[in-house]
């Protein structure tokens, strides 16, 4: 939420001689620190902003443009996983989501929303840039595993709608595919970018539902 794209780029491009480089870790140390709201955490601080940093410059040194997507994932795979390994070294704390020092439902609903709004764009951007790079060709084929990728989403939904009974889930898959595979007969020349918009759509709905079943059950314990 904190690092512009412009400091993306320029990371990207400077690796760690970027100043920008630092100014996200001094940041994302601050805002350790404020969640923490305890200077005797600074060594926790310290350690969770060297990860960070080191996690980050792996993943400059060592991503490209046909890795990107791999790297994106594992970066944030890294990120997660050393802060869960610092938490339970410090903290030695029992698995539950009780040891929270206030009510559990405002950090989970504000997990969630900041997941689906900041977070959900972020993965989808990187998830459909190789997409996005072909809408432009003027050939008329369609989108590479474009139509794979639409069917498993699609069989994924409806598996997910049904477990949990929410047929009416299925109702908007139908008419969603409908009006866009209706302009695709209409439109030919513009196959690919219905392909896109339906596949984006799709990722994005699947995200939220996700996030909402996940919050759902998360406030159940």
């Amino acid at each position: 939420m904190f690092q512009p794209k412009s400091w993306v780029v320029e990371k990207e491009k400077l690796k760690v001689r970027s100043f920008k480089f630092y100014i996200h870790l001094f940041t994302h140390g601050i805002l350790v620190l404020l969640f923490l709201w305890n200077f005797n955490f600074w060594l926790l601080t310290l350690l969770i902003v060297f990860l960070h940093g080191i996690i980050d410059a792996i993943k400059l040194y060592f991503q490209s443009e046909k890795n990107k997507l791999s790297w994106f994932f594992i970066d944030q795979a890294l990120h997660i996983t050393s802060i869960f390994v610092l938490w339970v070294l410090f903290f030695e704390p029992e698995l539950k989501i009780d040891a929270l020092h206030a009510d559990k439902s405002i950090w989970i609903y504000s997990a969630a929303i900041i997941f689906i709004t900041f977070v959900s764009g972020i993965i989808m951007q990187v998830l459909m840039s190789g997409w996005a790079k072909v809408l432009n060709e003027k050939n008329d084929d369609s989108l590479i595993n474009a139509g794979k990728v639409i069917g498993i989403l699609e069989r994924i939904f409806v598996f997910i709608f049904v477990v949990t009974d929410n047929w009416d889930g299925i109702g908007f898959l139908l008419a969603a595919k409908s009006v866009f595979r209706f302009g695709d007969l209409k439109e030919s020349k513009d196959r690919k970018l219905t392909e896109y918009i339906l596949i984006g759509t799709l990722i994005s709905f699947g995200l939220a539902l996700a996030s909402g079943m996940l919050v759902l059950k998360l406030l159940e314990y």
